[in-house]
C-alpha cells in the first residue's frame, strides 16, 4: 500500500510529464521517471539578465559543442530558476562560467544534461553558502560540498562553485 503523500508525489510527477517538453526523461530516486523543461541560450541569458545575473567564457563564446564557450542551450529550466533564487536570496554578484557546453564530468545530473552551472568565486557567494546551507562532506574527487534546505548541492571546486540544481530551489 502506498502512503497518500507518495500517491501525491506520484500524481505531480506525472502531470509533469506531460506538459513539459518532448524526450527529456529523468529517472528519480525512486526510479519514478519525470520529464523536465529544456530552455534555449537566448531564454536564460534573459532570465539571468532580469536579475542581474552576468556570464563569461574564456573563448568569449556560447558554442555548446566547443569547451571554452559557456553556453546555456539545453539548459533545464529549474536549473536556471535556481540561479535566480540564488541570486535573490543571496544578493551578492554573480558570475556563471560554465553551462551546458562540452567539457564537463559526465552523467545524469551533469553540466550537458542541464542540471548544472559554475559560479565564480567571491567572498559574498562563498559566505552566502557556508553560512546557509549545510556541509555534507567531500565529494568523491575530494571537493568540499554544501547542501540547500531545496536539496541543491554546491561543490567547492577550488576556483569556482559547481552547484547541482535538483529543483529551482524555492522560487
Amino acid at each position: 500500500m502506498k502512503s497518500p503523500r507518495g500517491t501525491r508525489i506520484r500524481s505531480v510527477v506525472t502531470a509533469l510529464a506531460l506538459v513539459a517538453a518532448p524526450g527529456a526523461v529523468v529517472v528519480g530516486t525512486a526510479g519514478d521517471a519525470f520529464a523536465v523543461t529544456k530552455i534555449s541560450h537566448a531564454t536564460a541569458t534573459s532570465m539571468f539578465r532580469d536579475v542581474g545575473i552576468t556570464w563569461s567564457s574564456s573563448g568569449n563564446c556560447s558554442n555548446r559543442n566547443v569547451a571554452t564557450c559557456t553556453s546555456f542551450d539545453q539548459l533545464n529550466l529549474s536549473t536556471a530558476q535556481g540561479a535566480q533564487t540564488l541570486k535573490r536570496a543571496s544578493g551578492c554578484a554573480l558570475n556563471i562560467t560554465g553551462g551546458t557546453e562540452t567539457g564537463h564530468a559526465s552523467g545524469t545530473y551533469s553540466h550537458w544534461n542541464g542540471y548544472k552551472l559554475d559560479f565564480g568565486k567571491s567572498t559574498c557567494v562563498t559566505n552566502y553558502i557556508k553560512n546557509s546551507f549545510t556541509y555534507i562532506g567531500l565529494r568523491g574527487d575530494g571537493a568540499a560540498q554544501w547542501r540547500s534546505g531545496s536539496g541543491n548541492v554546491y561543490a567547492d571546486e577550488g576556483n569556482h562553485w559547481d552547484v547541482t540544481y535538483y529543483n529551482c530551489g524555492g522560487c
